[in-house]
């Protein structure tokens, strides 16, 4: 029995040994969970991309006789993104068959524009104007187009706007300049 008996000298290093193995891997564990669990600081998640559903405007601002100002608000629930840039169609001439989809130029590049709850981002539009008074022409020889409202396209939907001056909108040609929103 000699060989199968431990002497109290051995046991207790052997014990000791366990105890820290043990207190070791506790103290790890705990540290990886802490780790695993903290947020890093000053980071936030990305906000998805705005959905029609989220955006508002209330009109074309006038910005000179050719062009327009479009203004969209995210009205909630959540912030959101845009990149894009609209698209642009003339409307409401008295049936759905007279509307006109417009060629868009676009002018610079887009970037992503964070929209907190209320935030606005803003797109400029500008068309090739009619020139001479109320029978006005185009200088290509083509017929002017006119239209008592616009549908901006954005995020997966359209807003049918009027100008902010109760006039109409103008434009010779099949094509609108656009900025992206900012």
């Amino acid at each position: 029995m000699k060989g199968t008996r431990r002497s109290g000298a051995a046991e207790a290093p052997l014990a000791l040994l366990a105890t820290s193995l043990l207190a070791a891997g506790l103290l790890a564990g705990a540290g990886t969970a802490t780790a695993s669990t903290a947020a890093p600081t000053g980071v936030r998640a990305p906000a998805a991309a705005c959905t029609i559903g989220q955006l508002t405007a209330d009109s074309a601002q006038r910005t000179g006789s050719n062009g327009v100002r479009v203004t969209v608000t995210n009205k909630g629930p959540k912030p959101c993104t845009l990149k894009a840039f609209p698209t642009v169609g003339l409307a409401g001439q008295g049936s759905p068959g007279s509307n006109k989809g417009l060629s868009v130029v676009r002018q610079g590049q887009a970037r992503t524009v964070q929209l907190p709850v209320g935030g606005t981002a803003t797109t400029t539009l500008t068309f090739t104007p009619v020139l001479g008074e109320a029978d006005g022409y185009c200088a290509s020889g083509g017929t002017p187009t006119v239209a008592p409202t616009i549908v901006v396209g954005v995020a997966g939907g359209g807003i049918q706007l009027a100008p902010d001056d109760g006039g109409d909108f103008a434009l010779c040609g099949n094509s609108v300049r656009a900025t992206a929103f900012r």
